[in-house]
Protein backbone atom coordinates (compact mmCIF):
# COMPACT_ATOMS: atom_id res chain seq x y z
CA UNK A 1 0.00 0.00 0.00
CA UNK A 2 1.56 3.19 -1.22
CA UNK A 3 1.26 6.14 1.48
CA UNK A 4 -0.98 8.02 -0.86
CA UNK A 5 -3.45 5.19 -0.67
CA UNK A 6 -3.24 4.61 3.06
CA UNK A 7 -4.06 8.74 3.34
CA UNK A 8 -6.83 8.20 0.75
CA UNK A 9 -8.57 4.82 3.12
CA UNK A 10 -7.76 7.17 6.11
CA UNK A 11 -9.71 10.17 4.89
CA UNK A 12 -12.76 7.71 3.96
CA UNK A 13 -12.79 6.82 7.94
CA UNK A 14 -12.36 10.08 9.19
CA UNK A 15 -15.12 11.23 6.90
CA UNK A 16 -17.41 8.11 8.01
CA UNK A 17 -16.59 8.68 11.81
CA UNK A 18 -17.98 12.14 10.96
CA UNK A 19 -21.50 10.93 9.98
CA UNK A 20 -21.18 8.29 12.82
CA UNK A 21 -20.96 11.39 15.09
CA UNK A 22 -23.61 13.23 13.75
CA UNK A 23 -25.87 10.94 13.60
CA UNK A 24 -24.79 9.85 17.67
CA UNK A 25 -25.92 13.32 18.67
CA UNK A 26 -28.82 12.84 17.37
CA UNK A 27 -30.32 9.86 18.63
CA UNK A 28 -31.42 10.18 22.20
CA UNK A 29 -30.21 6.65 23.17
CA UNK A 30 -26.09 7.27 22.33
CA UNK A 31 -24.40 8.60 25.21
CA UNK A 32 -21.54 11.11 26.04
CA UNK A 33 -19.41 8.54 26.24
CA UNK A 34 -19.91 6.87 22.83
CA UNK A 35 -19.89 9.99 21.14
CA UNK A 36 -16.47 10.96 22.96
CA UNK A 37 -14.99 7.36 21.81
CA UNK A 38 -16.12 8.03 18.36
CA UNK A 39 -14.48 12.04 18.09
CA UNK A 40 -10.98 10.12 20.02
CA UNK A 41 -10.97 8.14 16.95
CA UNK A 42 -11.90 10.37 14.44
CA UNK A 43 -8.52 12.94 16.19
CA UNK A 44 -6.73 10.30 16.16
CA UNK A 45 -6.94 9.54 12.33
CA UNK A 46 -6.62 13.56 11.64
CA UNK A 47 -3.50 13.24 13.06
CA UNK A 48 -2.51 10.60 11.82
CA UNK A 49 -3.51 12.14 7.77
CA UNK A 50 -1.03 15.41 9.01
CA UNK A 51 1.74 13.06 9.93
CA UNK A 52 2.10 11.77 6.86
CA UNK A 53 1.30 14.35 4.59
CA UNK A 54 3.84 16.62 6.61
CA UNK A 55 6.45 13.58 6.60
Amino acid sequence: MTVASHIAELKKKHEHLSEMVERAQRAPGTSDQEIAAMKKQKLKIKEEITRLTHA
